[in-house]
């Protein structure tokens, strides 16, 4: 048997089992793992500025592409805690990424040596498995076991810590007797399926919402196969944004507390069942569950069992994979077509379809300082059907969710049920490593931006271009907005007059020159006919430089962006669309006709 280091061996796993980028910053405990890195040469590292970004470049790399598990490496100590909010981020929704840590020499774990910490205890509640490696001889098979767990069931994280001595010591080990472990993944049964379809042939008024478990099973065609067979209007979650594109006759918006739509909250509550696809029935999506289940049949399909019953007990739980799930649903929905025995759904379709025509909120403001919404509309004139959008949190992302349009899965990657802040500059890098020819496009508020600012650098480094679109309000704009609840505008402000941008006048950062400085492109826009001008003049400084290119949006100091505690009490602070002029690009023009008649 041939011998090797156990680190080179574990570069070889990864190697076999499909890994081509890493992310990290080296030290003193994983020099080993660069090493066998540098000597295999067969997987790219980008060097980041923050080991958080290395964990979110993980986690973007993963959610671009099917099928790709990216992978982030840090030192002992500070570097493995500064990932847990990636593993949490990932964990959360149900993202494989794999973290390995260098660890102190296992003689001397118990000595509080010098960066020696627990990270596997610390991780182990956000992560499929967190282990400390003790024994040489089990590094390949803690590698072998980390992606079989990630890829199997309910995908997510997993950490692997390595000591010092463990990665040096010599091993017995052929790469050539190495296989990858068969994925396992729960699979309906047809009895279980034609129980669904039953149920649903009995409505009148169905739903499918489609969760993220559609976009990670690669399954959005089979999604939309379905739903065209059985004519069912479709919801899809944040998550699952893109699982059928925003413009096709059965997507009837997107419903929740927040990154809705109007006409996506009034078609759900006008249905009488709710097939969920993939979905975990998040509180931002559902608000208040009386509202949310009453007068209504839930079916529940989802590949982690303990998920189903979690929130609400749904009439029907199936626990399975939704490409397996929906494979059944097509055959059998295929054969009761053939026999005749689907329901005629056009009337309820219609009813959906104006509701999109006239439940819409204004986008057109001439106004300066300038209204957000008028940045999502300038947005939709400037990118394609092709962009992949990237956000996490705030009013830049909810406003993003209502305004802006997706049309194909893994095109808004956005991070869920964690929203760190600081996540969306080096999740768009990971997006760019995995898809180099694709228009990326992030969208940040001030503060988002602020927290990993220094990974712009990492973007000029390894020419990873990406548009940010950063609107800037100087305020931690979500919270203040929340602090009406408390009648308080407090310690959220994050305006100061800038001794070196007096142009800025109170709005503090000057972002422009900060990304300037870190080697990106950036430009500033401080009126509303300025904002396509500006979209377009970065697509070609995008192609020219081959760096990041911001551009800087000056908004109003206060927005409040549509929100509500419960789907039929959305607060609606903006004038409503009245006129085809006031959203004019909206998916589906506004219909004054079909608005009189449902008023």
């Amino acid at each position: 048997m041939p011998r090797t280091r156990a680190i080179a061996a574990a570069v070889q796993i990864l190697q076999r089992e499909g890994v081509t980028h890493a992310f990290g910053v080296p030290g003193a405990a994983i020099n080993p793992l660069y090493a066998a890195l540098r000597e295999n040469g067969t997987i790219s590292h980008v060097l980041a500025r923050h080991v958080e970004g290395a964990s979110h470049m993980a986690e973007g790399y993963t959610r671009a592409e099917a099928g790709n598990i990216g992978v982030c490496i840090g030192t002992s100590g500070p570097a493995g805690t500064d990932m847990i909010t990636g593993l949490y981020s990932a964990s959360g929704d149900s993202i494989p990424i794999l973290c390995i840590t260098g660890q102190a020499p296992t003689a001397r774990l118990h000595k509080e040596d010098f960066q020696a910490v627990d990270i596997a205890a610390i991780a182990a509640p956000v992560t499929k498995m967190a282990t400390t490696v003790l024994e040489p001889a089990q590094v390949p098979r803690a590698f072998q076991q980390a992606f079989h767990l990630m890829r199997s069931g309910r995908p997510g994280p997993v950490l692997i810590d390595l000591p010092f001595d463990v990665q040096m010591a010599e091993i017995e080990f052929d790469v050539d007797a190495y296989e990858p472990l068969p994925v396992y993944k729960p699979q309906a049964t047809r009895g279980q399926i034609e129980k669904a379809l039953d149920l649903l042939a009995t409505a009148e008024r169905p739903l499918v919402v489609a969760g993220g478990g559609v976009i990670n099973a690669d399954a959005a065609d089979l999604l939309v196969e379905f739903a065209e067979l059985v004519d069912v209007p479709v919801v899809p979650t944040l998550m699952g944004w893109g699982a059928i594109p925003d413009d096709h006759r059965l997507q009837a918006g997107m419903a929740g507390l927040q990154t809705s739509q109007r006409y996506g909250n009034e078609n759900l509550l006008a249905s009488d069942l709710v097939l969920g696809i993939g979905n975990r029935w998040a509180n931002r999506h559902t608000g208040g569950l009386d509202t949310y289940t009453r007068g209504r049949t839930f079916v529940h399909v989802d590949i982690e069992p303990t998920q189903i019953g979690r929130v609400f007990t749904p009439d029907l739980g199936i626990v399975s994979d939704a490409a397996a799930a929906l494979r059944l649903f097509v055959e059998v929905a295929r054969e009761r077509r053939t026999a005749g025995q689907l329901p005629d759904r056009s009337g309820w379709v219609e009813e959906c379809a104006r509701r999109k025509r006239t439940l819409l909120r204004r986008t057109h403001f001439d106004d300066v300082p300038i209204k957000p919404q008028r940045v999502y509309e300038e947005m939709n004139k400037a990118f394609g059907r092709d962009t992949r959008y990237v956000s996490t949190i705030g009013l830049s992302q909810i406003a993003g969710g209502q305004f802006l349009h997706v049309y194909r899965p893994r095109h808004w990657i956005n991070a869920g049920q964690a929203g760190p802040l600081g996540w969306t500059v080096p999740a768009a890098l990971g997006v760019c490593v995995a898809d180099p020819d694709a228009t990326v496009v992030a969208l940040s508020g001030d503060y988002d931006l602020q927290f990993l600012i220094e990974e712009l650098a990492v973007g000029a480094q390894f020419h990873l271009p990406y548009i940010q679109v950063l609107v800037n309000n100087s305020y931690l704009g979500l919270i203040r907005q929340a602090q009406r609840a408390f009648d308080m505008d407090f310690a959220v402000q994050l305006a100061f007059d800038n001794v070196n941008s007096p142009e800025l006048g109170s709005y503090g950062v000057d972002h422009v020159k900060v990304a300037e400085g870190l080697g990106c492109k950036a430009l500033r826009v401080q009126e509303p006919d300025q904002i396509g001008p500006a979209l377009e003049e970065a697509k070609k400084l995008l192609i020219e430089h081959r760096v990041p290119v911001v551009v800087e949006v000056i908004l109003e100091r206060v927005t409040n962006i549509s929100m509500g505690t419960e789907l039929d009490n959305v607060v609606e602070f903006e004038e409503l669309a009245s006129e085809g002029e006031h959203a004019p690009t909206a998916v589906s023009a506004l219909d004054l006709a079909s608005a009189q008649l449902l008023d």
